[in-house]
């Protein structure tokens, strides 16, 4: 399988508007409400929100065959090098085949000055947690968070480059 990991254009907007939407729902069945992830969807993936993202912040788009299958929306690189990962989402049928750690890669070649990548990943989130530590992120905290007026078990992890 050819992958090709390259910045995100205002034209991908639609298909990852739909991985966000498909991953969320496949990934948080039974950990979040329908209803709260799709008022977060609405609220964070909307078209306003996308281009904020492309924008302000780095978003990479892994393509198979001329479809976009994934993608990983990184922070700039702050004081001290620190980054944060806000997702890395990839389509359900192409998890566990080296997408997501070619988009962690990218991030790690191509961004200057990082040394800390940090993400937030809920608890029940197994996919989501052992594709991190098989990457070396470590545990730095574990706390509730308010979402949506839903109550995430949330756990901060941060991989040192």
């Amino acid at each position: 399988m050819n992958i090709i990991i390259r910045k995100m254009d205002y034209e991908d907007t639609s298909q990852v508007q739909n991985i966000a939407k498909t991953t969320w729902n496949a990934t948080y069945e039974g950990i979040i409400p329908l209803e709260v992830q799709n008022k977060f969807l609405k609220s964070a993936y909307n078209d306003e929100m996308m281009k904020r993202r492309l924008e302000r912040s780095i978003v990479y788009v892994a393509e198979v065959e001329n479809k976009v299958v994934g993608f990983a929306n990184y922070s700039t690189v702050r004081e001290g090098g620190i980054v944060e990962l806000a997702a890395i989402y990839l389509y359900p049928e192409f998890q566990g085949k080296g997408i997501g750690t070619a988009l962690l890669q990218q991030a790690i070649e191509e961004l200057d000055g990082i040394k800390e990548i940090y993400i937030n990943v809920e608890k029940k989130n197994m996919i989501g947690l052992t594709f991190y530590k098989a990457k070396g992120f470590e545990i730095v905290k574990e706390f509730d968070d308010e979402f949506e007026g839903h109550i995430l078990k949330t756990v901060r992890m941060v991989m040192k480059i």
